[in-house]
């Protein structure tokens, strides 16, 4: 596939602390960024368990000061982020300030826009920088910097460069999206996501097991990110129902949270494809769970593209279930590949069909027209709009 052009660039967090506990590191690696922090919080569990707590502690060691901004329950709506943004802006920015943000996916996205948004002012409202909905506008100031701190395995948000915003009137789901929105400091402790429900476990981890999926067969692939999407769903296809089934597996933890940060490095770079694509529909217009979205989505998109990306996808087969390679065709190990993680589906408990997610028949046009993203335009198949009503129906 890259025989012909080895041209890439790759982005990734300038310093990656990973471990198990490595949280009492926050301080320290805070210190590198500035002196004042800007806290958003993704859960009120994290103060409840004394998460929060421990985290101040790490920063007050360092004298950081420390400001508590916002905990965000949901995904992160226009509103959401010009409140934060306008609060950070109102109390004054100052140099060395940074954004810590602590929680899933949602918080991380937050965190990242908010950082972009308090230091650009040429419009005080995100969704004029958002993708294909406001006016066009891109960052002319660099973002403050952020140190991310995930709590579930599942969007790789921590490694990503681009911040998911929601609107559901008018309906949307777009990107804030610049380089300068990776995080200066990806810090990932596992031991963090030990509290995460299962139902959350698996819906995340499905999320970060599309993510890798996507970025592999992308039209926008990379060497490196192909690289790490192979070991990423090595881990993750073979851990995540340990972690859906026992909460407390350090080692399914472990390897469910190394997944999904490989996972965002890897959409970083390549790209996604039609699941994502269509899953920021579904978020929209029928509220769908992101990683439940992705999971309903992910065997219908392999289907799809299974003849175009026959050669890739069946590689795909044999490193993780020992399919093809003389044991049979290429075309029958992508489909008991496919089969294979549809039963996984159901062993942690993922929503198969649409209607799970409450998406009704009258649904499909909206949700078939908001589904022309960026993430769909990575998809090795493009399809009409009467292909994709056609699979959606199929699922429903």
């Amino acid at each position: 596939m890259f025989d012909a052009d080895l041209t890439y660039d790759f982005l990734a967090p300038r310093q990656i602390v990973f471990g198990w506990g490595q949280r009492g590191e926050v301080g320290k690696l805070g210190r590198q960024l500035g002196d004042r922090a800007w806290v958003l919080c993704g859960s009120r569990t994290l103060a409840a368990n004394g998460v929060l707590g421990q985290i101040h502690d790490a920063l007050d060691a360092e004298s950081i000061e420390a400001i508590d901004v916002e905990t965000l329950s949901h995904e992160p709506e226009v509103a959401d982020v010009d409140r934060v943004a306008g609060e950070i802006r109102r109390r004054g920015i100052r140099p060395g300030d940074f954004v810590l943000a602590i929680g899933g996916g949602a918080a991380i996205d937050l965190g990242k826009a908010a950082a972009a948004m308090a230091t650009n002012t040429q419009s005080p409202a995100v969704k004029d920088y958002l993708e294909g909905v406001g006016r066009g506008l891109t960052l002319t100031e660099a973002p403050l910097p952020v140190l991310a701190m995930p709590t579930t395995a599942g969007t790789g948000a921590e490694a990503t460069k681009n911040a998911v915003i929601s609107s559901y009137d008018p309906p949307f789901k777009k990107s804030l999206r610049d380089r300068r929105l990776v995080p200066q400091i990806a810090l990932v402790d596992p031991e963090l996501s030990v509290s995460v429900p299962p139902p959350i476990t698996a819906a995340s981890g499905m999320d970060a097991i599309t993510q890798l999926f996507e970025s592999y067969i992308s039209r926008k692939a990379r060497p490196i990110p192909r690289a790490l999407a192979v070991q990423g769903l090595r881990l993750a296809v073979a851990s995540i129902a340990e972690a859906v089934r026992e909460p407390t597996s350090r080692l399914a933890r472990e390897r469910m949270a190394h997944a999904a940060l490989l996972s965002g490095m890897c959409l970083a770079n390549s790209g996604l494809g039609m699941a994502h694509g269509v899953a920021a529909a579904l978020g929209v217009h029928c509220r769908a769970p992101h990683g439940a979205a992705c999971a309903v989505m992910l065997p219908t998109a392999l289907r799809v593209n299974q003849y175009a990306c026959q050669k890739d996808l069946s590689s795909l087969a044999h490193l993780l279930y020992r399919q093809g390679r003389d044991t049979t065709s290429p075309r029958r190990a992508i489909g008991i590949m496919i089969e294979r993680i549809e039963r996984l589906c159901d062993e942690v408990g993922v929503p198969r069909r649409l209607s799970e997610l409450g998406v009704t028949r009258e649904q499909i046009p909206a949700i078939v027209a908001s589904s022309r993203g960026s993430s769909m335009s990575g998809s090795p198949v493009q399809l009409s709009d009467q292909d994709l009503t056609d699979h959606l129906e199929a699922i429903l």
